[in-house]
This record gives structure tokens, C-alpha cells and sequence, in this order.
């Protein structure tokens, strides 16, 4: 292998760097050899050491940035290099901006070979701090003392944090507050190297307008000590607290929740919204954790919709139902689909929460019941709204969509290779792609989101 690759494992180099990987790594090339360099950006010369060699491409380590890139920032964090949390600090936003859109711009013509789609400027944050309206931060025991914080990059080494700021300045109170008490009463955290101790996880979730606020401790057993001091103190050192969620995991996995979820006190849920439409949060819902965006990207969705009243619209993998309801407000009837059965529950309980009846809640996969609807009861929606895991489209729902002949299919995207995939297989059948919108839902990490615009051409 050594032959044909011009580098060899912990050799120093100087690299110009010509373009950013889908994580955010640098990505230059030493006499044609592809290596990846974490921490570099576009446009930049280097040193580095190799770390990692593979057939086509290596990895090497950061040394020292010769030419700094235009785009370079001094992350603000002040343990950005050991937190696993967010990867592009060290970028200025505008650049992050800049590069979320060219990830997307790039997998569609690479991956989905669609020429000519306009791809706007990813639609960024003001303020882009201090947006996640939802924490979960595992527990542990490091020389004597409790810590809790994020993971480090491909590890459990838990990196103890007192704030994060990409998290709501709430959420870090509830966290340090809920540590320093269970620390005051010797409540110990979980190792899960011998499996013992408690807790496992403090899950802090936050109403971003309505303020309301629920801590969720995650533990190995039902039985705390000192619970009713416990509740006591959290109640009292914890602003706008309305809720205390006890979840029980007695498992040996990286799964943080457990399947069993008790009220210690309170309300079984904080409430938030988005635009007009209330949600219901329970301490397992899932809710986008960046409100202010999510309100950006669901106003695009019902742009792309063009709803005027009349229209049938499937909604699938709907979640706890916040598109679905969003497109009520313009669409005739909004049948959503999810395959997992509490956030159907949720969905149903935040449509009747708005007083919202032209809503259907269907639970199964997506691939499986909308060709059912199809199939059995003939239903020809008007347009079809997606928002699938990273895996994309399965084709059986894909063939279903182009055998139902929708006038418009709204794409929204958390992967940008697999969006390609699917918009040329539904380009290939009678489908045209309008444009492309990446939305900043995520500021400081890699993750990119993206709405696309699809029409029937007749």
C-alpha cells in the first residue's frame, strides 16, 4: 500500500488546503493523495502530521496554519478543541454560511448530476448562540468529583463543561444547578464501565418563548435517596421550573432514555410554539431544538407548498405533527405519518391543543402506509411535504409518490447526499426541481438543512 501513497503514518508536511469535507475537515492534496485535516479551512497553507492513511484518501493533525483563511475565527468556547459538540467555531459565520450552502450545491451536482438548480444562500441566524432549547448531558465521576458535560469526539471521556454556548442560558443553569445538588447529597452519578451508581443523564428542556422549563434526570434504578430534598432544592434554585421528570434505564447501552418515564413533580409537559401553532413537550417528544429556524424553514415549506384551501397534503415522517400543523392553517385536510407511535399521540394531543380538525395522524412507516393509501383508498394528494432520517427515501415510497402524481412535492433534508439521490430519481420521473434552500438550523456544527421545491411537469 506504502507504494503507490506518496506519505507515510506521523510524517510532518506542508498542505494547501483547497476545500472543506461534509464534517467541516479541511481537505487538501499532497501529489494527488487526498488527506482530511480537521481544524483547517479552505484556502489555507499548512503543516500537519499524517495520523491516518487509508487506499485513496488519509487523515493528519493540525499543526500549525501558515496562511490563515479570510474565514478563520478564534472560537469563543473555551474547550471547543476537547468538546465533541460543535466542529466549525473556528470559522466565521459568514463562512459557515458559505460552506453549508457549497455542501449542498456540491451533492447535487456530483451525487444527483442536476444541473442548472438554483441553490440560494443558506438562510442564517442573527444571533447564532444560544439557540438549542434542548440539553441532554451525560453524568460521571472523574477524580473524585461529579462532572457533567459533552463526550469527546469518538469517546466517553465526559469533557465537564460549566456552559455551552450553543445551548439556551437556561439550559446550562438547570445543568450546574441539578450537579452542584446531587453532589450537596451524595447522589451518585452512573459508571458505566462497572455499571453502578445512579444517574446516568441531566436532560434539560426549554420553552423558548414560554419560558417553561423541565429537568429530566435519566437513572439506572426507580429508587432515589433523598428524593423529596431533591425535589425540594431543584424547585427552589431552578427559575421558571414547571416540571421534574424522573426516566428509568436499567440497561447496559448508549441509549439514554429508558423506556419508563414518572412525574416527580409538576406537569407531565412544558408548552412552546412555533409562529402560531402550541406544542405540548413531554421529556421523550421529539421538538427542533432551534426554534427561531425551524419557523424560517416551516414558513419556506408552506411557500413551496402553495396552498390556497383546497388542497389534500400527506405529510410523511410528521413527527409530533409540527409541519403538519403549520400546513393546516393553508391546506383543506393534511394527513400526517410517523412511524413511531408517542409522537403520533403527541401530534394528535398538539392538534387538539389548537383546536386544529383537518388533521389526520396515521402511525406506520411512511414506505408502507402511503402506498397503502394509495393502493386501498385512492388518495391522489395534492402535495406531498417529506422529512426523512438521514437514510433518505426508501424507493417504495419514492414509485409511490410518482404513481400518486402530486402537482408538488416539498422536500425538507437533513443530508444533503441522500437529497441528491432522491431528487434524481424523482427527476427521472416526470418531476422538476425548482430550487434548493439550505437553512442554518444548527450554527457551530457541521449539520446542514435544506428545503427543496419540486413540480409535476405536464
Amino acid at each position: 500500500m506504502t507504494e503507490t501513497i506518496p506519505v507515510r503514518k506521523n510524517q510532518m508536511i506542508e498542505l494547501y488546503i483547497t476545500g472543506q469535507g461534509h464534517e467541516g475537515e479541511g481537505v487538501g492534496k499532497y501529489e494527488g493523495y487526498a488527506l482530511f485535516v480537521p481544524g483547517a479551512l479552505s484556502g489555507e497553507q499548512v503543516r500537519v502530521r499524517v495520523t491516518k492513511l487509508n487506499k485513496n484518501y488519509g487523515f493528519a493533525q493540525l499543526l500549525e496554519v501558515m496562511q490563515p483563511s479570510r474565514h478563520r475565527a478564534q472560537p469563543p468556547c473555551p474547550i471547543y478543541h476537547q468538546c465533541g459538540g460543535c466542529q466549525l467555531q473556528h470559522m466565521t459565520y459568514e463562512g459557515q454560511l458559505q460552506h453549508k450552502r457549497q455542501i449542498v450545491a456540491d451533492a447535487l451536482a456530483r451525487i444527483g448530476k442536476l444541473e442548472g438548480v438554483p441553490v440560494h444562500p443558506t438562510l442564517g441566524m442573527d444571533e447564532p448562540w444560544k439557540y438549542r432549547n434542548k440539553s441532554q448531558v451525560p453524568v460521571g465521576w472523574v477524580d473524585g468529583r461529579m462532572v457533567a458535560g459533552f463526550y469527546a469526539p469518538r469517546t466517553h471521556e465526559i469533557i465537564d463543561m460549566q456552559g455551552c454556548l450553543i445551548q439556551h442560558p437556561y439550559s446550562d443553569e438547570i445543568v450546574n444547578t441539578t450537579k452542584r445538588i446531587l453532589n450537596e447529597l451524595g447522589i451518585r452519578p452512573y459508571d458505566e464501565k462497572g455499571h453502578r451508581g445512579l444517574v446516568r443523564h441531566i436532560v434539560a428542556r426549554v420553552g423558548y418563548h414560554t419560558k417553561e422549563t423541565m429537568v429530566v434526570l435519566v437513572t439506572k434504578e426507580r429508587e432515589i435517596p433523598h428524593k423529596h430534598k431533591l425535589i425540594e432544592q431543584l424547585r427552589e434554585w431552578i427559575p421558571h421550573l414547571v416540571s421534574i421528570i424522573q426516566n428509568i434505564n436499567p440497561s447496559i447501552t448508549n441509549v439514554i432514555f429508558g423506556q419508563e418515564t414518572v412525574t416527580l413533580w409538576g406537569k407531565d409537559t412544558i408548552e412552546d410554539r412555533i409562529g402560531d401553532i402550541r406544542f405540548s413537550i413531554s421529556a421523550r417528544s421529539f421538538f427542533q431544538v432551534n426554534p427561531v429556524q425551524t419557523k424560517v424553514l416551516y414558513d419556506k415549506a408552506l411557500e413551496y407548498a402553495r396552498l390556497n384551501g383546497d388542497e389534500t397534503v400527506i405529510d410523511a415522517y410528521c413527527g409530533i405533527g409540527t409541519i403538519s400543523l403549520f400546513l393546516s392553517q393553508q391546506a383543506k385536510r393534511v394527513i400526517g405519518v410517523e412511524v413511531v407511535a408517542d409522537a403520533i399521540e403527541d401530534a394528535k394531543i398538539n392538534a387538539e391543543l389548537n383546536g386544529i380538525e383537518n388533521v389526520e395522524f396515521l402511525v406506520g412507516q411512511a414506505e408502507q402506509v402511503i402506498p397503502e393509501l394509495f393502493e386501498a383508498r385512492g388518495l391522489r394528494p395534492d402535495v406531498v411535504v417529506v422529512d426523512p432520517p438521514r437514510k433518505g427515501l426508501e424507493e417504495a415510497l419514492l414509485q409511490t409518490i410518482v404513481d400518486m402524481q402530486p402537482e408538488r412535492v416539498v422536500y425538507v433534508s437533513c443530508n444533503p447526499s441522500t437529497l441528491a439521490r432522491d431528487l434524481r430519481y424523482l427527476e427521472d420521473r416526470g418531476y422538476k426541481t425548482q430550487e434548493v434552500q439550505p437553512v442554518d438550523m444548527f450554527p457551530q456544527t457541521f449539520h446542514v438543512e435544506s428545503i427543496s421545491s419540486l413540480i409535476l411537469e405536464k
